[in-house]
């Protein structure tokens, strides 16, 4: 547990910096282009070589990558050949499909923003040019992070994407330096721009990947191109990779329609794609910080303990991992929720009615936070147990009801469609994460589910006074109102935000050392024996 734990933090500390840049990043792209026409355009262009990747390779690897090679370490050489014949194969598919979406980048960008005007779409045409050969990068960095989390060499994976932050905002402000910034029509953005902008981000994506060769030569390994893909099991990691490649697929599909529909109040002055991302990168900070990091630590883990056929200590690691990440994602999901209007502030400080509609979408997306943390762990331990089929089964409930819901978001007012959206999004994942802890359920015998909802339902008592608390502050704050020192600007923002977050902190955590909360005392009681030493 001592091992976990440490490991989790220093993924964590990795996560934090690259988070703080990655606001960083996003606050200075707000001040170069807007969050509106060029902005969505960028958006969309930008967010194709994930959408591509996601696809084809993304998931496919995190879920085949990792058990096969705890697996593979068993065999004479510890696994260094098995590990060349499966990157050599990812690495040949991502190429092939990088070359393949550059060529397609009109159609491509057409078709997810089939409902842009045709200045937009053209803009979007020109950044996608230069952003989607991040496709392979993207690609490389997963293939070769996941080696080494595999080898249990966790920081590398989480701290080399600061690299990516530090390039890009160097780009942005190059930029800046260059051409001004803020808001400009689309027909005035010209190639060299595009080249500025566009050229920055996948540079960030290059560099964040290729220095994870020198951590690999730090283990012991060398990759070496090895093309002998027959007799060595790969079929067995092929048979796991469809059933991913499936559910990725579907996913991608609900994301392009969200797209589609988000981009009919593209154009004006109503949150769009642009707001969407952003507010979906302030959601998933939690996330990427306590979940994923905790999560990761355990999933070699679990993967370990499958492999073995020890299905107890499975169901004690996902159970350990869902409660220790719940007790600080309550919390984050309160506090971003009183804290979104300043949130927004701090990317759209000249403008509150632009604060309270980002506001708003952030809002309606982090009343799922805690259960999308839940499926993460969820979906984690059904790949550690080599099961990517069931996960097929509840993404595709999941992605039925975001569709039928995000369809409908059509016929909302233009400024309510990215809050709909986002509404839709929170609910279909809330449904989708308990369909997904009966499957487990099931699966395992057990889930250790009644400690798991003992735990929840004391987090949730617990934070009923730090809300409210948090509510006070930030009416006091002048949070709610145009003019107030919480959505006044940058500085106003972040000022309060840190106000209400050591107020509401300080409560939670006092709520439950009051209910003697056992997870709260097994996160802090190394931290305190540390102290005492």
């Amino acid at each position: 547990m001592a091992g976990i734990g440490r490991a989790s933090l220093f993924l964590a500390s990795g996560t934090v910096v690259s988070r703080i840049l990655g606001f960083i990043k996003v606050i200075v792209l707000a001040r170069a282009i807007g969050l509106h026409s060029v902005g969505d355009a960028f958006a969309v262009a930008n967010q194709l070589p994930n959408q591509v990747y996601v696809i084809v390779a993304g998931g496919v690897l995190t879920a085949v990558l990792v058990p096969q090679i705890v697996r593979s370490s068993l065999h004479d050489d510890g696994g260094k050949a098995y590990i060349n014949k499966l990157i050599t194969l990812a690495l040949v598919i991502l190429a092939a499909t990088t070359l393949v979406a550059t060529l397609l980048a009109p159609v491509l960008t057409q078709f997810v923003g089939a409902r842009f005007s045709e200045p937009i779409v053209t803009l979007a045409i020109g950044f996608a040019y230069w952003c989607i050969p991040q496709i392979f990068f993207y690609g490389l960095y997963t293939v070769l992070g996941e080696v080494l989390n595999a080898r249990k060499s966790f920081g590398p994976f989480t701290w080399v994407p600061v690299l990516n932050n530090v390039v890009a905002i160097a780009g942005l402000v190059v930029f800046m330096a260059l051409f001004g910034s803020g808001e400009r029509p689309v027909t005035e953005i010209t190639a060299p721009m595009v080249a500025v902008l566009a050229g920055s981000a996948t540079l960030g994506v290059l560099v964040q990947a290729v220095v994870l060769f020198y951590f690999w030569k730090r283990i012991g390994l060398r990759y070496r191109p090895d093309f002998g893909w027959r007799g060595v099991g790969l079929g067995a990691a092929g048979k796991m990779a469809s059933w991913t490649f499936g559910m990725l697929i579907l996913t991608t599909i609900a994301g392009v329609i969200e797209t589609q529909v988000a981009t009919e109040a593209s154009g004006g002055d109503d949150a769009s794609v642009a707001v969407l991302s952003t507010a979906w990168l302030i959601f998933m900070l939690p996330h990427s910080v306590i979940t994923v990091s905790v999560a990761t630590a355990y999933f070699t883990r679990m993967s370990e303990h499958a492999a073995a056929g020890d299905m107890a200590s499975v169901r004690e690691d996902a159970s350990s991992a869902i409660r220790g990440t719940s007790l600080v994602i309550v919390l984050a999901a309160a506090g971003i929720a009183v804290c979104a209007y300043p949130f927004a502030a701090v990317f759209t400080p000249d403008s509150f009615t632009q604060a309270r509609d980002v506001g708003n979408v952030i809002i309606a997306y982090v009343l799922g936070l805690v259960a999308f943390c839940i499926l993460f762990v969820v979906q984690r331990t059904f790949y550690a147990l080599g099961d990517t089929r069931t996960p097929f089964y509840f993404t595709l409930f999941q992605v039925v009801l975001v569709i039928a819901g995000v369809l409908a978001c059509g016929l909302l007012p233009a400024e309510w469609i990215a809050a709909g959206i986002a509404l839709v999004v929170t609910i279909a994942g809330t449904a989708q994460t308990v369909f997904a802890a009966v499957l487990l359920r099931r699966r395992l015998q057990s889930i250790d589910g009644a400690r798991i909802l003992r735990s929840l339902v004391k987090y949730l008592v617990a934070v009923i006074i730090p809300v409210i608390l948090g509510i006070v502050l930030l009416v006091l704050l002048g949070g709610t109102r145009d003019g107030g020192f919480a959505v006044s600007g940058i500085v106003g923002a972040l000022v309060s935000m840190m106000l209400i977050g050591i107020v509401m902190s300080t409560a939670y955590l006092g709520m439950l050392l009051l209910m003697r909360s056992t997870e709260l005392a097994a996160l802090t009681e190394p931290i305190l024996g540390r102290l005492r030493r």
